[in-house]
């Protein structure tokens, strides 16, 4: 076992609902099946229905056959099983968390306030003061033993509402217990960003405004809200993606390199990033940013409705599903190089990938052998089909001179094969272990939330919202914004490799 696993208490609030089903229970088995949950560990699910122990355990089996995408065996599932107890309590009730002491003391070796503990917030940010209160009210979330504490996003709403909640938290925690999930940090090419830029000679002298034109984030899903409308029409894509997810990604590709990879050198870069985004007026943003909102469209070959037909949408929302962005970066390594993010639902395909293109020659030695020749692009795939591909020009074979361009791909899977840990899993491993460097720190929230707010506050007022037709590529608009500079957007191409992902797969 890993030496710097220790045991803990883990408990999770909210743990009837979607999250814990699809995701954390899965990452719990994967963690048990490697071996890296200790065997003195325990996992608490907090919640608000009547339920006995075995009855959920019976529910997380279910949950993990379903949603695990390794095969359950059944000796790591009677380990797991064992760890596993479930606690009824409503969020507010101090005595359900006093007899969550006594459930801690009872079924680990060491009294609750001398054992470790680990808090994840897997409830409804509307519980979030009422559970934080509750845990210093009731000592668990001080003591000898380390306590942690995990919240999901959206951190707050706005600048003010984060503000207010940071207050509330460090009432009980300080900032070096404080984990801001980010499940986008966990994803495996996100973290090989660093790697990418930093530990190759051939890309990291060229990572600056001499050689890279511009930088293009796209985070695409083809699926609607679904269930979750109630909450869609409070965050909005700009909440939902652009504050997390998307600034995210954005840092780590114009980061400066860190002093080491600490993880308080490491997150210091990404703030430096946030806060050298360059501060814009309201008139500004609505020339910086676009947002619209499915309509009905064709989505592989099936009809899909619109949002406002969505379950629990208004009939005349200006929700935002769709953001286009443009960002500037004031330092000296990105100074004129703009950043272009766009992010929405009902989109032409589910794809999350970075395309670097860089600056052209001026091609006059081929210029009578093609009509345009395509710029030079590393593009890192970060979802599906995981990998980087670097497009260049090649000579097409034939007597004449012809230009076209080629790609050469590096596919993830195909080199370290599918047992790529999942994003929870490596995010809730990283808790376990204190490693905080895939968890934005609340300066990086602070400074995001400064963007984000600036942008929304231009958008509410302007009450009509761009209706796009579902299965393209979002608003008209969204083209305007990059075409005025003489850009076009990069439509994500299906690597070549995805062939034989698929055949692996049969």
């Amino acid at each position: 076992m890993d030496s710097k696993i220790e045991p803990c208490a883990i408990i999770i609030f909210g743990a009837t609902g979607d999250l814990t089903s699809r995701k954390l229970l899965p990452a719990f088995y994967k963690l048990e099946f490697e071996g890296l949950l200790h065997k003195e560990s325990k996992i608490i699910a907090f919640a608000r229905k009547e339920k006995s122990n075995e009855d959920f355990r019976k529910d997380a089996l279910v949950s993990i056959k379903k949603f695990s995408k390794i095969k359950i065996k059944d000796d790591v599932w009677e380990r797991l099983a064992s760890k596993i107890f479930y606690h009824k309590s409503e969020f507010h009730d101090i005595n359900g968390y006093n007899s969550l002491k006594k459930l801690i003391e009872k079924i680990l070796p060491k009294k609750a306030g001398n054992c470790n503990r680990i808090f994840y917030l897997a409830a409804s940010p509307s519980f979030f003061e009422a559970i934080i209160g509750s845990l210093k009210k009731s000592g668990l979330s001080s003591g000898k033993g380390w306590s942690r504490i995990v919240f999901e996003k959206p951190f707050g709403h706005d600048l003010n509402s984060a503000r207010k909640l940071t207050k509330t938290i460090r009432k009980a925690f300080d900032e070096k217990q404080i984990y801001r999930i980010d499940h986008y940090l966990g994803k495996e090419l996100v973290q090989n960003l660093l790697v990418l830029r930093f530990a190759n000679s051939i890309f990291d002298p060229v990572w600056d405004k001499k050689y890279i034109d511009h930088v293009q984030i796209t985070v695409a899903e083809d699926i609607g809200v679904g269930g979750r409308g109630d909450y869609y029409e409070k965050a909005g894509a700009l909440r939902d993606m652009v504050q997390n997810h998307m600034m995210q990604l954005l840092t780590l590709v114009a980061m400066e390199p860190p002093v080491s990879l600490d993880a308080e050198d490491v997150r210091e870069e990404k703030v430096k990033v946030l806060r050298s985004i360059g501060l814009f007026s309201e008139k500004d943003a609505k020339n910086i940013a676009v947002s619209g909102q499915y309509g009905p469209g064709i989505i592989n070959n099936e009809k899909a409705k619109s949002y406002r037909q969505e379950d629990k949408v208004a009939k005349k929302s200006n929700t935002e599903t769709f953001v286009a962005l443009k960002l500037n970066i004031k330092n000296l390594r990105w100074a004129e190089v703009p950043f272009y993010l766009r992010t929405g639902k009902r989109l032409k395909e589910r794809v999350a990938e970075i395309a670097i293109v860089f600056k052209q020659n001026p091609g006059i030695l081929f210029s009578g052998h093609v009509a345009a020749i395509e710029p030079n692009m590393l593009i890192i795939r970060i979802q599906p089909a995981e990998g980087i591909s670097l497009q260049f020009s090649a000579k097409v074979p034939g007597r004449k001179m012809s230009v076209d361009s080629v790609r050469m791909d590096f596919c993830h899977e195909c080199t370290f094969g599918p047992n790529t840990p999942d994003a929870y899993e490596r995010l809730i491993y990283d808790i376990i272990i204190g490693d905080q460097t895939l968890f934005a720190r609340w300066d990086e929230t602070e400074h995001a939330w400064r963007v984000v707010d600036k942008i929304a506050e231009a958008w509410n007022k302007s009450k009509k919202i761009k209706i796009y037709e579902a299965g393209t590529w979002g608003p008209k608009e969204s083209d305007k914004l990059i075409e005025k500079d003489g850009r076009k957007w990069y439509e994500p191409k299906t690597p070549i490799y995805t062939a034989l992902l698929q055949d692996n797969l049969k």
